[in-house]
C-alpha cells in the first residue's frame, strides 16, 4: 500500500510517500516546499506528483491547525484545505486530515530508540497518559490517553493558552508582548521560531544602550529566531544567550504545564524544530529545572520521562498510521 503523506507547516510543506506493506512503515520520495511561495495546498500536491510521478490510492496530510469535519483553516497560513478538494486534485480514493501534533503522537509508536534523546529518564516501568508539546514556526500540543493497553492520540489547540509571567523579568516581557499583540499574549508568542525572535527584542530593550554589532546582524537576519540559537551556540552574542536560557525556561515550564494537565507519566515527547537543534541548550539545566518546578507536584514530575523526537518524519509516519486506522 503506497499512501501519499503530508506535513503541512507555516514555514515549509513536506510531501512523501509511505509504504505500507505489513513491514516497518517507510517513508521515501520526500520533497519539502516553501509553504508561503504557493497559494493553496492544492499547487504544492500538483507540483509533488508532476516531479515525482507518484501514483497513491489514499492520502494522509497533517495540517498545522484545527481539523473539523475534513476542513482546516491553517494558522500560521491564509488557507483553507479540504479533504475532497484534495481527493480531486490528486486523483486519490480517499484522503484524511488530521492535526500536524496529533499526527507526530500517532507516529511515536513508528519511532525507534534513535529517534529519541533522552533528557530525563523518569521512573521505570510506569505506564499512562503521554503528551507531545512542539516548539517550531509556532507552538503545538497533543496528548495520548492510555486505556490500559494502547494510547489513542488527540489532538489539542494548548499553544494558543494564555501566557502567565511568574517572575519581574516575565512580567515585563508580557507587559512588552501585549505591546506588539494587541493585548492577548500566548505561550506560542514565547516558545517557538517567532517566540525566540521577540525574546531577543525584549532582551535587547532591557539591556538598553548600543546592542552591538553582531546583535544589531542577527536581528537584521532574513530568520532572526535561528540567527538568535546560533549566536548563543557560538557564544557570540551575550544578548542572544540570555534570550535563549529564558526560551529554555519557559519552554520548560509549558512543558510541565501540558505534563500536569494530562498526567503524563507514559512521557513528555518535545517535537518540532527547534528541539533536536539545540539539544545542548536543553540539557544544560534551565529547560528541566522549570520543568519540575511545579511545588507539590514536583515528585510526580521526576516520574514523568522527558524525551526529545529526533526523527522529522514522525508526523509522515503518523499520518500513514492515522490513515491506515479503521
Amino acid at each position: 500500500m503506497r499512501i501519499l503523506v503530508a506535513d503541512v507547516g507555516g514555514t515549509k510543506t513536506s510531501l512523501a510517500i509511505a509504504e505500507a506493506d505489513g513491514g516497518p512503515l517507510r517513508v521515501g520520495a520526500e520533497r519539502r516546499y516553501a509553504s508561503r511561495d504557493f497559494a493553496c495546498l492544492e499547487e504544492i500536491v500538483r507540483r509533488y506528483l508532476d516531479e515525482t510521478g507518484a501514483s497513491c490510492e489514499l492520502g494522509g496530510f497533517a495540517v498545522a491547525g484545527p481539523v473539523q469535519g475534513g476542513r482546516s483553516r491553517t494558522t500560521n497560513l491564509p488557507w483553507e484545505i479540504d479533504a475532497r478538494g484534495l481527493e480531486a486534485v490528486a486523483g486519490l480514493r480517499s484522503v484524511r486530515l488530521l492535526n500536524d501534533l496529533e499526527a507526530v503522537a500517532w507516529g511515536i509508536p513508528a519511532l525507534g530508540e534513535g529517534d529519541l534523546a533522552v533528557l530525563h529518564p523518569g521512573e521505570a516501568g510506569v505506564e499512562g497518559n503521554a503528551c507531545v508539546v512542539a516548539a517550531g514556526t509556532g507552538l503545538g500540543e497533543a496528548g495520548l490517553y492510555w486505556d490500559g493497553e494502547r494510547h489513542h492520540p488527540f489532538a489539542t489547540e494548548g499553544g494558543h493558552c494564555d501566557f502567565a509571567p511568574s517572575d519581574e523579568r516575565e512580567v515585563a516581557l508580557l507587559a512588552f508582548l501585549q505591546g506588539r499583540y494587541d493585548g492577548r499574549v500566548s505561550w506560542e508568542r514565547v516558545v517557538s521560531g517567532m517566540g525566540i525572535a521577540d525574546l531577543f527584542a525584549f532582551v535587547l530593550q532591557r539591556r538598553g544602550g548600543d546592542p552591538g554589532a553582531v546583535a544589531l546582524a542577527v536581528a537584521a537576519a532574513e530568520d532572526p529566531g535561528a540567527a538568535v540559537a546560533a549566536g548563543a551556540a557560538a557564544g557570540t552574542c551575550p544578548a542572544c544567550r540570555e534570550a535563549m536560557g529564558l526560551f529554555a525556561s519557559l519552554y520548560g515550564r509549558e512543558a510541565g504545564n501540558m505534563a500536569l494537565k494530562h498526567l503524563a507519566l507514559g512521557g513528555v515527547y518535545l517535537a518540532g524544530g527547534i528541539a533536536p537543534k539545540n539539544l545542548d541548550l536543553l540539557r544544560q539545566g534551565a529547560f528541566l529545572a522549570a520543568f519540575f518546578a511545579k511545588g507539590r507536584m514536583a515528585p510526580l514530575m521526576r516520574r514523568m520521562p522527558v524525551k526529545v523526537i529526533l526523527n522529522q518524519h514522525a508526523p509522515l509516519l503518523g499520518a500513514a498510521r492515522f490513515t491506515l486506522a479503521p
